[in-house]
């Protein structure tokens, strides 16, 4: 101890700040794997996991404390040989433990909310202050939060304040060669912690995705590098060069007829031949239901022994159900442009809605021309800057959002699910004429809510928590919201029913994602380690006596939900997007060709299903993984060359960004 002592105090308190806070964000890290793992999944050894992620800490620690030690070089502000600067490093620390507190306290509530570490994506939020805030205030327990980051703050600061004591009171002073040795060592450790190897390059957020894992790699992450990293992918430009490389291959799957590798000509005028008969010279109406968070693995059509969604259930046995259905993107505000423009929203840190520069899209929805539109909504559009794309786009639109209804808010969604849906049919059944409506649903989120008289109807139900677990919810409330969903869903066709417009009407059914979880006693083991539960979703076309009863294992994506619609209903359209019409794949061939193209913007992956295997990669790094993913079938022996799916994962990365700025409405400037 009496060595210790020669040493620099200065140097000795920076070590002291280091360490205390790495053992910090070390706790926080082991506490985000305690309450996150997934019992039932193997998740592979944890020591690669806690080793890179104390790497990723003693980094942000080591930035922190060279400012301490470079700031401390001077007399001024070295709290040792300067004591009236004591209080000014006081407030430096409070500030900065209380920053980093909140980013901790912040980045495990998104996890536990979108299981994905926190990243710049989380600034969208702040777009939508006002309804975020009110999700989080009606979600969290916000006061206890308060009290526990003002608390773990004051502990922090308490803790480095009487390191400073402890430390001033014990010294013998150094030699002149002692300091400046003394101060080179600890100036190299810590560049050698910033930079994070001994190499030639320094360790990048994109290492934690070598684990091969993405329950490991997220616990590994810094929430601060995570965050402060995801900067770099706000471009929302194109790279034409790769994209004028994929058109040849990429305009024949999505059948241009007129292909143009100049021009990159995406455009196809599609003439339907539908097998399906309706009512007369009228065409059908068409009820569009964007269902939250509906994860298959959590519902009843892939056997839940919690039987989650029974009526839905039976729905599916009577009507066109794609059981292999997947959103490119997870995200309530992507999932809906997705649904609308065809086109995956491969924004990478905000959405595409938000995007002034993307507001302007064509949408299938007009070539309806017939048909009356609406879209209905409990609460605002002016969440995400949703009103843009669907008031911008859709021409003639009636819509129907917070403020339209004679019946009170519930929550910070707007009104409950079941009075959305009871709205929209007051609406709907006075129509003389065919229309094409949308309703999007809320009531499967944070905070959860079931109104009081709606709870009396349905029955709640409790399991023990290990048992949620295992079938992927996370708690009771989150269980009884999923079940409120479906019983809305029995009222409001229970209702249509006695409606007009029921016996002409297609009834179609898309989740707006799904959510992440152990969907391991169901689905293969790789739908749970590399996260395509988050993104499989039912997918229905409903219309009694008019579409068969159908069980479709095809791979199917949510961009095909209106030129499927399309093909049925056998209305001309004109399609720019990605989409197809399932049903027309299917009479080619059985859907074999079918291609899903999934993208994790969080931990910037990009991945493709095709045929009975999943493949995904890192944008950044060299991780990359080829899956088994059918859960209809047996794996076989023989994986495929990984090749084909790199190819064509960015391919339709590429394609899309361009889509994105150039899927103008016909008459728009630009358009092609």
């Amino acid at each position: 101890m009496r060595g210790m002592n020669k040493i620099p105090r200065t140097i000795r308190w920076v070590l002291a700040v280091f360490l205390l806070l790495v053992l910090f964000m070390s706790a926080a890290r082991v506490f985000s794997w305690y309450v996150f793992r997934i019992p039932m999944a193997d998740t592979g050894p944890t020591s690669r996991t806690f080793w890179l992620g104390l790497r990723y800490d003693a980094r942000v620690a080591a930035a922190i404390s060279l400012v301490v030690l470079a700031a401390t070089s001077f007399l001024p502000l070295d709290p040792f040989r300067n004591e009236r600067s004591r209080p000014w490093w006081k407030g430096f620390f409070i500030i900065v433990t209380l920053a980093l507190v909140m980013f901790f306290v912040t980045d495990f509530l998104h996890f536990r909310y979108l299981n994905q570490r926190l990243n710049a994506s989380a600034l969208s939020f702040l777009e939508d202050a006002r309804i975020s805030a009110g999700m989080v205030w009606q979600t969290y327990p916000v006061f206890r939060l308060t009290i526990t980051v003002i608390g773990v703050t004051w502990i922090i600061v308490a803790l480095l304040m009487f390191l400073y004591r402890y430390i001033a009171f014990r010294w013998d002073p150094p030699a002149k060669f002692t300091r400046i040795v003394s101060f080179i060592l600890v100036l190299v450790f810590f560049c050698i912690c910033i930079f994070g190897r001994i190499g030639q390059y320094p360790l990048r957020w994109s290492d934690a995705f070598n684990l091969g894992n993405d329950f490991n790699a997220n616990i590994a992450l810094n929430p601060i590098q995570s965050f402060f990293s995801s900067f770099k992918f706000r471009s929302s430009s194109y790279d034409v060069n790769k994209v004028r490389e994929a058109y040849p291959r990429m305009a024949e799957y999505l059948g241009v007829t007129q292909p143009d590798a100049n021009a990159l000509r995406f455009e196809r005028n599609v003439v339907p031949d539908s097998i399906y008969n309706w009512n007369g010279n009228q065409q059908p109406n068409v009820v569009l239901v964007i269902c939250e968070s509906f994860s298959g693995y959590k519902s009843s059509m892939w056997g839940s022994p919690l039987n989650t969604t029974p009526y839905f259930a039976e729905l599916c046995k009577n009507g066109l159900f794609f059981d292999n259905c997947f959103t490119p993107l997870i995200g309530t505000a992507k999932g809906v442009w997705a649904t609308i423009t065809g086109i995956p929203d491969v924004e990478l840190v905000k959405t595409a809605s938000r995007n002034p520069m993307m507001v302007d899209q064509h949408t299938i929805i007009n070539d309806f021309k017939g048909h009356k539109k609406f879209y209905f909504l409990g609460g605002s559009t002016s969440w995400a800057n949703i009103r843009g794309i669907l008031t911008n786009n859709i021409s003639g639109l009636n819509l129907y959002e917070e403020g339209s209804y004679n019946v009170p808010k519930v929550d910070v969604w707007g009104i409950s699910d079941m009075n959305l849906f009871l709205e929209a049919d007051k609406v709907l059944k006075t129509e003389d004429h065919p229309f094409f409506a949308i309703i999007q649903t809320a009531d499967n989120h944070r905070p959860y809510t079931i109104p009081e008289e709606d709870r009396k109807q349905m029955d709640i139900v409790n399991f023990p928590i290990d048992t949620l677990r295992k079938y992927g919810f996370e708690s009771n409330e989150e269980l009884n919201a999923f079940r409120y969903t479906d019983y809305c869903f029995r009222r409001f066709m229970e209702t249509a029913k006695k409606s007009p417009y029921y016996n002409n009407t297609i009834f179609a059914f898309i989740g707006d994602h799904g959510i992440a979880g152990n969907a391991g006693p169901l689905f293969p083991r790789s739908w749970t380690d590399n996260r395509l539960s988050s993104n499989h979703v039912p997918m229905l076309f409903y219309a009694p006596g008019k579409l068969p009863a159908k069980r479709i294992h095809d791979l199917a994506s949510q961009v095909d939900v209106l030129p499927t619609l399309a093909g049925i209903v056998n209305i001309p359209y004109r399609n720019s997007g990605m989409g197809t019409d399932l049903m027309a794949r299917n009479a080619r061939d059985s859907g074999k060709e079918n291609k899903v193209f999934i993208m994790d913007y969080n931990n910037k992956n990009l991945g493709l299903i095709s045929g009975e295997y999943y493949y995904n990669r890192a944008m950044q790094g060299r991780a990359t993984s080829l899956v088994w993913a059918d859960f209809a079938a047996k794996p076989v022996e023989a994986a495929p060359d990984t090749a084909s799916y790199e190819w064509w994962s960015q391919a339709f990365y590429h394609t899309a960004r361009y889509m994105l700025l150039n899927n103008k409405k016909a008459g728009s400037e630009g358009n092609k």
